[in-house]
């Protein structure tokens, strides 16, 4: 077993908290080491080329009205995009219909709901027959909040697919104080609706890209710390054991054959539940507990790209893509049409087929791209066919929802999982735990998608916390 000199600060994991968390560490002063298991970085933030076009197979957009996102990518210099003006639609109800404005599917103008024919006749009589649902100091369901308030119908054609959304996990399952907070500050306040109906409107965009995609913000990361020379990002370097030391800690990293020795004085664990579960086992084994408790859904994205002249009527549509409700029992959660939601992307199509080719540039097409995404918790079964299967898949959801039958030019298949990390109910409390059980261990910190949020901006909020818990020891709550 070899041995090297000891950097300040080991990150483990090179996704988007670890590298934010390396960023601020190198701005405070420290050394920092960056191990990642992977060949790349970027974690769930990746790109790839689908008919010679990279796109994002990851996260494709961040919330625009928590900052974290937004400010890290004007900090480094990436102008942001919002999407167009084309609207989401449901799938539903043997229709694509208008998705009602609405907070995390709790219907904020009764109008639309009754014109959007989502819900059926007695679906909608329920939602206006809203039932008292007592405040408690106990986390519950969103599912469990909402079905008791305006009926069952509500949870399962308007809260599951815009939950599915964002943690392909399942209404009456996940914590509505962990994943909906506004949803229980509106019950506290009294009647859902009623409440519903005085939240003020925004016309500030609710999401936010990059042109060229999410995946830029992995490599401005990756450039800005370049620039420090005391910040190092090494790749197929997996941890296999942490343990501590008198002077702080040491890391077991690489294969057995060939394990490499390295000290530090803090670690940063910024990879999924799982694995920090693993390497807290011996040094903190109630946190590692709680962590292990966490589950995971699984799920692909299914890229395609497909020539516009073939596609008329879906550009005709003047929508984003849909959202499917688990009811429906289709194969896809979801269908993003690319092309449409994002301007940087139907540029990128336009005159891409042919114009560097055999044909020569006058014989240039425009192409499309969409992707859709498929799988939910504790339904990673359906994901265990082959890539070809998940196509056809597709193709066979988009011909029955919006009539597309067009063959594609080039499709990309990307799974991921256990990629999102599920917040049961007591959520909040668990992450409580965790950190509380950290305090009396000097030089760790913990960050990622599995305690603040999943989305990208409560991602990095988790590492500017982590990195402050490291620079300003005593100063951070559990």
């Amino acid at each position: 077993m070899s041995q090297q000199s000891s950097p300040v600060v080991v990150v483990v994991g090179a996704g988007v908290a670890g590298l934010t968390a390396a960023r601020d560490l190198a701005r405070a002063g420290h050394r920092v080491l960056v191990l990642e298991g992977a060949p790349r970085a970027g974690g769930k933030l990746l790109r790839a080329e689908v008919a010679g076009i990279g796109v994002d197979v990851g996260a494709e957009a961040m919330l625009n009205r928590r900052p974290e996102g937004v400010q890290l990518a004007r900090d480094l210099g990436l102008p942001v995009e919002h999407p167009t003006s084309a609207t989401s639609r449901l799938w539903t109800r043997d229709a694509l219909r208008p998705l009602p404005r609405s907070l995390m599917g709790v219907p904020l103008d009764l109008h639309q709901l009754a014109a959007s024919g989502v819900l059926s006749e007695p679906g909608l009589a329920r939602v206006y027959d809203e039932q008292p649902v007592p405040p408690s100091d106990e986390d519950r369901s969103v599912g469990q909040l909402v079905a008791a308030a305006l009926g069952d119908e509500v949870v399962d054609r308007l809260v599951e697919p815009l939950l599915g959304g964002v943690y392909a996990g399942h209404a009456r399952l996940l914590s509505a104080r962990a994943t909906v907070p506004a949803l229980v500050a509106l019950l506290e306040r009294g009647p859902l609706l009623a409440g519903a109906a005085t939240l003020p409107t925004s016309d500030t965009p609710v999401f936010a890209g990059l042109a060229g995609g999410m995946a830029g913000l992995v490599d401005a990361l990756l450039a800005d710390l370049a620039t420090h020379p005391t910040v190092q990002v090494r790749y197929d370097a997996p941890v296999r054991e942490l343990r501590r030391t008198p002077a702080g800690w040491a890391l077991t990293v690489g294969p057995t054959t060939t394990a490499e020795l390295i000290e530090a004085d803090a670690v940063v664990l910024a990879t999924p539940a799982s694995p920090t579960g693993r390497l807290l086992r011996d040094v903190a084994p109630t946190a590692a507990a709680e962590l292990a408790a966490i589950e995971h859904a699984s799920m692909a994205v299914v890229s395609f790209a497909f020539r516009a002249r073939d596609v008329a009527g879906l550009l005709a549509l003047d929508a984003s893509g849909f959202l499917v409700p688990p009811v429906e029992g289709r194969a896809i959660k979801a269908a993003t049409f690319s092309f449409a939601k994002w301007a940087w992307v139907r540029a990128a199509g336009r005159g891409a087929e042919g114009s560097e080719g055999s044909k020569g540039a006058d014989s240039a097409e425009d192409l499309v791209h969409l992707r859709t995404s498929l799988g939910r918790h504790r339904e990673e079964a359906a994901l265990q066919r082959a890539d070809e299967e998940l196509v056809a898949a597709s193709l066979a959801d988009l011909a029955s929802a919006v009539g597309l039958t067009a063959t594609p030019v080039d499709t990309h298949v990307q799974r991921w999982g256990g990629g999102l990390p599920q917040y049961a109910v007591g959520h909040l409390e668990r992450v409580a735990r965790i950190r509380a059980a950290l305090v009396d261990l000097p030089g760790i910190a913990v960050c990622g998608a599995a305690y603040d949020g999943v989305g990208i901006p409560a991602v990095i909020g988790s590492a500017h916390r982590a990195a402050a818990a490291i620079t300003q020891p005593g100063t951070m709550e559990p």
